[in-house]
């Protein structure tokens, strides 16, 4: 493992690139400089044909327990703008490749929003999830209104910004914020061996794949059902498509190309 920027700690295993958050002192609050940075590698890598997925993760006690609240607090609402407080969550929705968050202890404010920009979540048992902006005068202010309420529904996500409700690992599963529960010590073997299941898969059809179901919380379904149906029509005039089905004829191994 190698120390790529101050605050991420990157390491690649073979398709896969783990991304860790690396401010333990402040429980992976999340100020700008270690935003930019992730947001960086994750794009540096999403370049890297060699790259199939990503697992982001934290330590044992917090993904990140929110954002840096000392870094904003006398901020005006001019300079939040300015300087593009919340700019980088829009860059990780960018990212073609999956990413999945491997999350243990604490994931709040800005974390849980970290962690829901991502494609997938396999949460610790001891995960807890929270938006807890509400004891600070504000409310979430990186999707975290509109995500959460698309996971886990009106009157729940509410109770949680509302009055800082929050979630354990099961109750996250329950309502669907969550991909799955397994043992604190299996977290990051378990988002690890996810990603490089996906990472072997035919890489346009995981491209595509992605985005269309992005794309079914962001639009109507006719308009959703219509790009669906024009990305399965683009894969067949991609190699891969060809060699998947010739391999299932053939009931051998397909050998993605990525083309």
């Amino acid at each position: 493992m190698s120390q790529t920027a101050s605050f991420i700690l990157t390491e690649v295993r073979e398709r896969v690139v783990l991304l860790r958050l690396n401010r333990p002192e402040a429980m992976n609050a999340l100020n700008s400089a270690l935003m930019t940075e992730l947001m960086d590698q994750l794009e540096k890598y999403d370049a890297d044909d060699s790259v199939g997925a990503f697992v982001l993760t934290g330590d044992a006690r917090a993904f990140a327990a929110g954002a840096d609240i000392k870094e904003m607090a006398e901020s005006s609402s001019v300079e939040l703008l300015l300087r593009g407080h919340i700019s980088p969550f829009d860059r990780i929705k960018k990212v073609s490749k999956p990413v999945i968050a491997a999350v243990s202890g604490w994931c709040l404010g800005g974390g849980n929003e970290l962690a829901m920009s991502c494609d997938m979540i396999v949460a610790a048992e001891t995960a807890r999830f929270g938006q807890p902006e509400i004891n600070l005068g504000v409310i979430p202010g990186a999707g975290g209104t509109q995500r959460l309420t698309r996971a886990v529904g009106k009157a729940v996500a509410m109770e949680m910004v509302l009055n800082n409700r929050t979630l354990t690992a099961a109750e996250a599963l329950g309502y669907g914020l969550v991909n799955r529960v397994v043992p604190a010590e299996r977290c990051l073997d378990e988002a690890l061996e996810l990603a490089t299941q996906i990472a072997a898969r035919a890489p346009l059809a995981v491209r595509l794949g992605k985005e269309a179901v992005n794309r079914a919380e962001e639009t109507h379904l006719a308009d959703g059902i219509a790009e669906e149906r024009q990305a399965f029509y683009f894969l067949f005039a991609s190699e891969d498509q060809k060699e998947g089905m010739r391999a299932f004829a053939e009931k051998r191994k397909p050998n993605w190309k990525g083309r």
